[in-house]
């Protein structure tokens, strides 16, 4: 096999080795404990259900925590588990503090913390402070007057100048929101708006204001102080708006097909995020001595903001959640309006990212989770022939990159995008919300459902597959969502049983990221950037290299092994089967195979 990057005889770089004050991230050339570490996101609501209501709980969680163990990862993060009016299902918070009725109890909460850690695993809480719901009791008081202490822990603005509160076009700024329509509400009482950039259940809180900041501050505290061991933290480079010096926000360039314009400028990595970040990290995790996580979804971020983000002397978070790969197969109509992925761009977009940070600062890797489609449907093939093969190759390459790995709930036994027939199928508010708007301005209504079956979220929240029985085992009621129908031959008493099968390849690439040093630390160089179906690289650390090789197609490809590496280890492929002679070179559809040699050996092939 030829390539199209010569490798070079560089000394391998130790990303993700510099300590992090107070995080107990290590010290001098000691690595961080989480670059070897896997992360396994729940979505609670769709776990699993302990008491037959149909949403999943923490007593379902707790059953199933022998299953997580077995995989081998090292951290569990929970999607949002508080008090909820379940707007937005929990990304809605109205009580940081409590856990909400239908998924348990604070005591509940606490026996499972204690059987995570019980189990060697650490418990990561998703905190979600751009905003909360509505019905917080801090948007109850800050609505309540205009004179009202907390009026300004939200952002409140007055109907434009010269226009009546209501009228078309009033909005204090012309911004679309995520969840379709405004970003404003008229708040009728005081005639002033109030932004949200999702649903108007979820009002934007004013990280100007420093009491707002010191209350978020003490509610982390007491997380941690419960033995938490830290955040992902969503949405969190929009805590900061781009505000004028007379206090008003800067309308947006408009959005085809809508009245509405694009507000990101003003609320993306705005101008005062690293300075909260900075005073978040001094306020809640400087001192404490110990082994923490702080991850940052953060929407739009390039590589040069999220080298800054992640610079461990900057002290802001570990990691950030970027989007990039998972927008290359949105088209001119956004992740509605799907297209192709071209294997050459995920090349690029992965590759740039795993140079970018190779020095400073470090990846999350991910395919799927709960805002994404199923990754085996998405980017492989999930038809009976491929699903297994497709859904194992994606995770070894995944799992080969530099980074840290997340999995989220179901993709380890390869579970698929489910087939909504009709848009009362769907509970996504962003989804029900989109096909509502799309349909009132002349969307075909057929093409609006097509956009929704490949990229809902709701694909990722079906429930995950147990058994092949009632509900797949989810639960004894009715489920809060439909569960996938393949799950007779799709599920995790199965995948357990059958050596083969996408759970144990998970089990094996997770203890190799465990016990080969090279797979968490190693450098990254990409082969074959410009070919179109195999995905090759190299990682390198110190004496020993690995060759990832992948066929991300359904049809077979030459893909000769490089020079000096014949005779090398094959050290884990998911095609099970001996290679006929001749064919050496040939990858069969999705295929990966990961080698391993010794420099010294390959100076004496």
């Amino acid at each position: 096999m030829s390539t199209d990057h010569q490798q070079q005889d560089i000394t391998a770089q130790r990303p993700g080795t510099a300590q992090r004050p107070g995080t107990g991230s290590g010290a001098g050339d000691v690595p961080a404990w989480w670059t070897d570490a896997v992360v396994y996101q729940i979505y609670p609501r769709s776990f699993a259900d302990s008491d037959g209501d149909g949403i999943g709980d923490l007593g379902g969680i707790i059953a199933h925590l022998d299953h997580l163990q077995d995989l081998g990862v090292d951290v569990v993060w929970l999607s949002p588990i508080y008090s909820s009016p379940q707007d937005d299902n929990g990304y809605d918070i109205s009580d940081y503090q409590d856990i909400d009725p239908v998924f348990g109890t604070l005591e509940q909460f606490d026996e499972l913390l204690a059987a995570v850690h019980a189990r060697g695993m650490k418990l990561v809480m998703d905190l979600v402070v751009n905003h909360t719901s509505d019905e917080h009791p801090w948007f109850v008081e800050s609505r309540s007057s205009p004179d009202s202490p907390k009026r300004d822990w939200y952002w409140w603005r007055a109907p434009r100048k010269g226009m009546e509160p209501g009228a078309p076009g009033a909005e204090p700024t012309n911004w679309q929101s995520f969840f379709s329509g405004p970003t404003w509400e008229l708040d009728e009482a005081s005639g002033e708006y109030y932004l949200h950039l999702f649903s108007a259940k979820q009002p934007d809180l004013n990280w100007e204001n420093p009491e707002v900041r010191r209350a978020v501050h003490a509610m982390m505290r007491w997380w941690l102080d419960r033995g938490v061991d830290g955040f992902r933290m969503d949405v969190i480079n929009m805590i900061s708006k781009d505000v004028a010096e007379d206090g008003h926000l800067h309308d947006g360039p408009p959005v085809d097909g809508t009245p509405w314009g694009d507000g990101s400028a003003s609320y993306l990595c705005g101008p005062r995020i690293h300075e909260f970040l900075q005073e978040m990290h001094r306020e809640v995790f400087a001192g404490r001595d110990a082994e923490l996580i702080t991850v940052g979804e953060m929407p739009g971020v390039t590589v040069e903001q999220a080298q800054l983000f992640t610079d461990p002397a900057r002290a802001e978070v570990d990691m950030v959640f970027q989007f990039e790969h998972v927008g290359l197969d949105h088209g001119p109509g956004g992740k509605f309006d799907p297209r192709p992925l071209r294997l050459t761009d995920l090349k690029a977009s992965l590759g740039r990212w795993q140079e970018g940070l190779e020095e400073v600062g470090w990846n999350s890797l991910y395919w799927n989770n709960h805002d994404q489609p199923r990754a085996v449907s998405r980017f492989g093939d999930d038809g009976p022939e491929h699903r297994v093969a497709s859904a194992t190759c994606l995770a070894t390459l995944l799992h080969l990159h530099r980074g840290t790995p997340y999995v989220y709930q179901g993709e380890e036994l390869g579970m698929t995008n489910a087939p909504f027939d009709t848009i009362e199928d769907f509970r996504d508010i962003e989804s029900v919300n989109h096909h509502r708007h799309a349909v009132a301005a002349g969307a075909d209504p057929e093409t609006v459902l097509a956009g929704l079956r490949w990229s809902s979220r709701d694909n990722a929240r079906t429930p995950v597959q147990w058994t092949g029985g009632e509900h797949a085992g989810f639960t004894t009621g009715t489920p809060w969502i439909a569960v996938n129908p393949n799950h007779h031959e799709v599920n995790a008493e199965a995948a357990r049983a059958e050596p083969g099968s996408v759970f144990h390849h998970y089990r094996r690439l997770i203890g190799l990221r465990h016990t080969e040093p090279v797979v968490a630390l190693g450098d990254f160089t990409m082969l074959l950037p410009r070919h179109e179906q195999v995905y090759a690289f190299t990682r390198r650390l110190d004496d020993v290299e690995l060759l990832v090789l992948a066929n991300v197609s359904g049809e077979p490809v030459r893909a000769d092994l490089p020079a000096g590496w014949a005779g090398a280890e094959l050290l884990i492929g998911n095609r099970p089967g001996v290679v006929a002679p001749g064919e050496e070179g040939l990858l069969r559809p999705w295929e990966a195979r990961v080698h391993r040699r010794t420099r010294e050996a390959a100076r004496q092939s």
